[in-house]
């Protein structure tokens, strides 16, 4: 914004032309604002668990590795991401414009017309199902695109109704290792399932550190992903350590079918139990510091867990 106002008083012969580094600059601007609708921050951990079920369910043997078949698969699925992530700012536009934390999002802000940015969501899901489909098979592009629409048609809306939307967001949320283990090997494995659970359980104290650190953002505009009144804490803390006690259980599951290595065991159980300490530091405090913290284990955890289950 400072930017423009420079612009605007020194030279708007060159701003109105495009002319020059002003044209480039505003080109850029414009480039980082469509990047930014896709959320590249949501779809590292996208690529990420993707990744994990794809290295888990490729076949074994003999064989190289799949690098092609990889890329394709991580193409497909990210395009099909950035459409969705694309597709809920475009939704949720109005609202986000009443947030502070997402009042300066490109479309919030008013910097990318929203019909553009509505074509833009569907080429991009549009683009990563066909891809998929063409370059891995059927059933990794209907797995993307159902997450598109759980989590557009199903979750999206759910957060106006009722606090319990995270569950409902966390079915699609955890299809990544599904959509990555049917590129690979064209079937769901109890190892996909695995990685299935502990995704799907790892969203609750994640949703719930940001939810709780931006309750009056969310109340503002009226979300309710926390409930009004007494029954919030209670909400807040049984969403945190429920999903947080069946983490620890859920993480040992490859070990209890002696399907991963004494690292592996000693790995998860120190990782699930440090994440299950700051879940509940938050339970008991309830403030925004301890929020922040389980939602910093929360990033470190997932990458962390990911990585020590592909290990030999």
């Amino acid at each position: 914004m400072a930017t423009e106002a420079i612009i605007d008083v020194s030279v708007p012969s060159q701003v109105a032309r495009g002319e020059g580094p002003f044209r480039a600059t505003r080109t850029l601007a414009t480039v980082a604002d469509y990047w930014a609708l896709t959320k590249p921050e949501i779809n590292f951990l996208i690529a990420i668990a993707t990744f994990a079920g794809f290295y888990l369910a490729r076949p074994s043997g003999p064989h190289e590795f799949p690098f092609l078949l990889l890329i394709h698969t991580l193409f497909g699925t990210l395009l099909v991401a950035s459409g969705t992530g694309t597709l809920n700012q475009y939704i949720e536009r109005r609202f986000d414009a009443q947030m502070r934390r997402t009042a300066r999002r490109p479309l919030a802000a008013g910097r990318i017309v929203p019909s553009s940015a509505l074509w833009f969501g569907i080429a991009l899901s549009v683009a990563g199902a066909f891809c998929l489909a063409a370059t891995t098979n059927i059933l990794a592009s209907l797995l993307a695109v159902a997450t598109l629409a759980g989590y557009i048609f199903l979750y999206t809306p759910l957060k106006r109704i009722t606090p319990f939307s995270t569950l409902v967001g966390a079915i699609p949320g955890a299809m990544p290792p599904l959509i990555g283990s049917t590129a690979a090997s064209g079937r769901l494995g109890s190892e996909a399932w695995v990685l299935y659970l502990i995704l799907f359980l790892w969203q609750f104290p994640h949703f719930m550190a940001i939810a709780w650190m931006y309750r009056e953002d969310y109340e503002r505009a009226g979300y309710l992903v926390l409930p009004r009144g007494y029954s919030r804490d209670r909400i807040a803390s049984l969403q945190t350590i429920l999903p947080l006690l069946l983490l620890v259980l859920a993480t040992l599951l490859p070990t209890v079918w002696r399907e991963s290595s004494l690292l592996y065991l000693v790995g998860a159980l120190f990782l699930s139990l440090s994440f299950l300490y700051f879940g509940m530091r938050f339970v008991l405090h309830k403030s925004v510091a301890s929020a922040r913290r389980l939602l910093a284990a929360s990033i470190l955890y997932l990458p962390l867990l990911l990585a020590l289950r592909m290990v030999p």
